[in-house]
Formats: C-alpha cells, sequence, structure tokens
C-alpha cells in the first residue's frame, strides 16, 4: 500500500543516514536533470547526509558524476561496480565486481546475443549510450527511439533471461549482463567499504528512491523506500513497491524528497 510522503513520520526522516537514487526518471525530468534535483543533492550533501545514485547508467557517465556532482559516490550499470572520487587525493576509486578477463569475455556475448535481440524486436535499438559501458548491453526501447509498450520491454527481458542472461527493466531500457551482481549487492558493499555502514542493521536509516520495475528489489529491502510520482503506471507489474510516493514526478519529486528530510533534520 503506497503512502503519500506527509505520512513519513519527522523521527524516522531525521534518523535518515544516506540517500541512494535511481537517476532515469528519478533524479530526472522529461530526460533532463532539471535545477530543482541538482540543488536537492547539493543541499543533502551539504547537510552531511550520504548522497549515492544508484543507476543502469554506463561507466564512462559514472565517471563523470563521481567527479563532478554533489555525490558520495555512485553505483553504475546495475550493481556491476561503484566509483568513489577522493577531492583530496584527487583519484578515483574503482571496485567492480568481476575481473578485467570476466567482463571481456561476457562483452562478446552480449554484443552476439544483443544483435539477435535487435532482429527479433523491431524498432528497438542498442542504447546511445552503449559505447561507454564495460559490463551490460542496453536495449533502448523509449528514449532515443519511439516509445515501444512496456509489454515488449519484458519480452526483451524475457529473450535475454532464456539466453542465461540477467535483465531488467527501467524506464528507457532492458538491460542485460552475464553474471550475478545487482544493485543491491553492490550497494552493501560500497556503504561497508566507504563509510562503514552494514547496511543489513541500518537499512532503516537509508532512503532509496526510485521510479520503475528495475527498482523493485531496492523497495523491497528498504523500509523507508520512496517512488516519485511517476512510479504509479508500473505498480500493476512490480513484485514490491515503494513505502511512500511524492506528489510530484522526476526530479521533482525528489527535491521533494530532499526538502522533507532536510526540515525534519533542521526542524
Amino acid at each position: 500500500m503506497l503512502s503519500p510522503l506527509t505520512a513519513f513520520a519527522r523521527p524516522d526522516l531525521k534518523a535518515v543516514k544516506a540517500i541512494l537514487t535511481d537517476i532515469d526518471d528519478t533524479l530526472t525530468l522529461n530526460g533532463r536533470l532539471p535545477a530543482s534535483a541538482y540543488r536537492a543533492m547539493e543541499d543533502l550533501h551539504e547537510a552531511g547526509l550520504i548522497v549515492i545514485p544508484i543507476t543502469g547508467r554506463p561507466a564512462g557517465w559514472c565517471d563523470h558524476i563521481a567527479r563532478m556532482w554533489p555525490v558520495d559516490g555512485i553505483v553504475g550499470e546495475n550493481g556491476a561496480f561503484y566509483f568513489r572520487y577522493d577531492d583530496g587525493l584527487k583519484k578515483m576509486l574503482r571496485v567492480y565486481g568481476q575481473s578485467a578477463d570476466v567482463r571481456q569475455a561476457n562483452n562478446e556475448r552480449l554484443k552476439t546475443l544483443g544483435r539477435r535481440i535487435l532482429e527479433q524486436f523491431p524498432g528497438t535499438a542498442i542504447a546511445s549510450d552503449q559505447a561507454y559501458r564495460e559490463i551490460d548491453i542496453a536495449i533502448d526501447f523509449c528514449e532515443d527511439v519511439p516509445p515501444l509498450p512496456l509489454a515488449t520491454a519484458e519480452r526483451i527481458r524475457q529473450a535475454f533471461e532464456a539466453e542465461g542472461a540477467t535483465a531488467k527493466v527501467s524506464s528507457i531500457h532492458v538491460n542485460a549482463w552475464f553474471g550475478q551482481h545487482d544493485k543491491l549487492t553492490m550497494t552493501k558493499r560500497m556503504l561497508k567499504d566507504c563509510f562503514g555502514i552494514d547496511t543489513d542493521s541500518e537499512r532503516q536509516h537509508i532512503v532509496y528512491a526510485g521510479d520503475s520495475p528495475n527498482d523493485a528489489p531496492m523497495f523491497a529491502f528498504f523500509p523507508n523506500a520512496v517512488g516519485v510520482a511517476n512510479v504509479m503506471p508500473y505498480t500493476a507489474i512490480m513484485p514490491h513497491l515503494p513505502r511512500y510516493v511524492t506528489d510530484a514526478e522526476g526530479g521533482d519529486g525528489f527535491a521533494e524528497l530532499a526538502q522533507a528530510l532536510l526540515e525534519a533534520r533542521h526542524g
């Protein structure tokens, strides 16, 4: 049962230590990062809260985000790695779930499989950010191609899984990879490695914000998860829903969440 964000009790908001957030259609709005969302990240970061995007976006983007955004690091390619930039040392920490040799071998398999998927599902395309990926393949069904039904994205996911790959549907792509990594596993690893946080015992003090079916495992794990308003069209097909939902969509919804967190912290 989804509750409005206003039902998030002030003492629970005040106890939050970290904000984990999807990027596409959670921080972004209509395909762009609005000023409201960027300002919200900066305000949260300056208030001493840990801010970490958890995304399916590629390694190349994640390097930029870890360096340039007001965040404490990033988990990318659906949990394939985490990056954290040390401002003092001017050095990027990169931690992967697979060795370089395994990543290379899996990439060759994915290229072959991806070509077959495109032939099987006319109207799809390899995602425009594929050149910057290190671990997975992304099939575009909604971002830079005329939007295809969500049912088509689900069939693409099933086609990947039939070939032994792991696949997840986001609001714009179907991401697929070989290996057992996922967003939650790498998130736990990063929080432990970089901040000494035991996620299992601290989950009630961590908020995850998201918007689409591939966020469902994170919604299931974090008891105070928040969906931005555009999560609503997916609720019928998601096995797990967030506890709360914002009034606003995308980045404006994230800004709404940030405001609630900061008001509780400073009130």
